[in-house]
């Protein structure tokens, strides 16, 4: 019994493949809340143009 529990602390396979699991998930995480900013600035800086051509059209409009 005891070395059924010595191999089983031993083994390190199972942790590695949690560990890169941890990781990946870390890297989504970033990877969202990147692309999320970056969408949130984008769709101000459109709203921006298009109140400007809005605006711009309703001058030169007879």
């Amino acid at each position: 019994m005891s070395k059924i529990f010595a191999r089983f602390i031993k083994d390190e396979s199972g942790a590695t493949a949690i560990e890169y699991g941890l990781i990946a998930a870390l890297i989504a995480v970033a990877i969202i809340a990147g692309a999320t900013t970056l969408g949130n600035s984008l769709n101000a800086a459109f709203s921006g143009i298009s109140t400007k051509l809005n605006a711009a059209v309703a001058k030169t409009a007879p």
